[in-house]
């Protein structure tokens, strides 16, 4: 598979070496500036009112290339991606709202997707909502049945992140950054969290993570945006040729918790080490795919993160000739298939989206790590620098 140029992948590790001065834009800014006091290829726009008053502010990034992009600083969601098919012609290919309401309505909280925003302070489950750290046992809401799942009741992808647009020679962006208080969702520690979305001039989106802690504390950062590469409310995603460079997963029990083994793809139908389309073999008689109602498994990349990059994935759409290429220094990548949408949310294109009209690929450590010594470890100390790097990279095909 053909590596990310030097070119493309340098503000991986340069990114976060300007945190320092996008803080100090971030404070001599106006609190509500206008479009012509952004940087270049970034503009600034108001996506809506939280009930408690609070203005959200979007985002629009273009770099110059055949990509642009909107997040906002709720829960860090990127609302809308816009890439061109085989014949140039853009569609947007995330699912999500084009206005804040459809984010808080009830029919959204209820189903509670988490349409691409950014989750923590721990992405995927936790076993009975319960770790034990230096001899204590946190409780920690279980909003998942039994289980915790993406960081509790009010994880980040409801909180209101501060935004900080930037522009550099590999293209525009925006920094995200939240502090969540000791014992926040009964985690112990203050965690102060940096993300930094760049789309750069090459059709590249890069997400860099970064989180420093007072205190030990598990921390599984991802983003959970959707994908359909024909155009979000285009129907299911079940024609999208996937490949995953994993040589195994972690399996499930009947609550989507890790069992602890890691067993081989190989004879599976979690066996995407060669091009298969995602519904050639979704609904064979297999135990894990019954439980997961299809995918919604992790993936082993590797058994330790990576200092750079590698290849994780390729997802690519025969219909459109859209494909996404995807690369990051985490061990584990979560793939789902949409299998709990159910048509009860309408989005941006006013269609339903239904059964699997999205997927999503979450790169991430391995669910349930606190509870599973053979596990990669997701305890961040006091001291110590969280750093994660994804890349999302957007190509066609004839």
């Amino acid at each position: 598979m053909k590596q990310p140029s030097l070119r493309s992948l340098v503000f991986l590790s340069a990114g976060l070496l300007s945190l320092g001065a996008a803080q100090a834009m971030a404070a001599s800014a106006p609190a509500t500036p206008s479009s012509a006091a952004m940087p270049p290829g970034v503009e600034q726009f108001v996506f809506g009112t939280l009930p408690d008053g609070r203005t959200v502010h979007g985002y629009r990034i273009s770099s110059g290339g055949h990509v642009d992009m909107s997040v906002i600083e709720y829960g860090g969601i990127i609302t809308s991606l816009k890439a061109p098919d085989r014949h140039g012609e853009k569609a947007d290919i995330v699912l999500g709202f084009n206005s804040l309401e459809g984010y808080l309505s009830p029919a959204y909280k209820k189903l509670n997707p988490y349409f691409g925003a950014l989750i923590g302070r721990y992405g995927n489950r936790i076993a009975d909502g319960r770790f034990t750290l230096d001899g204590k046992t946190y409780q920690l809401a279980t909003n998942d049945g039994p289980n915790h799942l993406h960081g509790g009741d009010e994880g980040f992808n409801q909180k209101l992140w501060q935004a900080t647009p930037f522009s550099s020679s590999e293209g525009s962006g925006v920094v995200m950054r939240y502090t969540s208080a000791d014992g926040e969702e009964g985690y112990p520690g203050e965690l102060s969290v940096e993300v930094k979305y760049t789309l750069t001039h090459d059709d590249t989106l890069a997400i860099d993570y970064s989180a420093r802690t007072t205190k030990a504390t598990p921390v599984n950062l991802t983003q959970h945006s959707y994908f359909n590469l024909n155009g979000e409310g285009s129907g299911s995603i079940l024609d999208h040729v996937m490949t995953i460079d994993a040589a195994s997963y972690t399996p499930v029990n009947k609550t989507l918790i890790p069992t602890g083994e890691i067993e081989t793809v190989a004879g599976t139908p979690f066996d995407f080490t060669q091009p298969t389309p995602i519904g050639a073999r979704i609904e064979a008689d297999n135990e894990q795919l019954t439980r997961g109602k299809g995918y919604d498994h992790n993936f082993v990349l590797a058994r330790e993160p990576r200092p750079t990059p590698e290849h994780a994935a390729r997802v690519t759409s025969p219909q459109s000739g859209r494909v996404l290429d995807v690369w990051t220094t985490e061990p584990g990548l979560q793939f789902y298939s949409g299998n709990f949408l159910d048509g009860s949310v309408t989005g941006k294109s006013g269609h339903a989206y239904g059964h699997r009209s999205g997927l999503a690929l979450e790169t991430q450590h391995f669910p349930d790590s606190p509870n599973q010594s053979g596990f990669p470890s997701t305890i961040l100390q006091p001291g110590e620098t969280l750093e994660s790097h994804t890349v999302y990279r957007f190509s066609t095909e004839d």
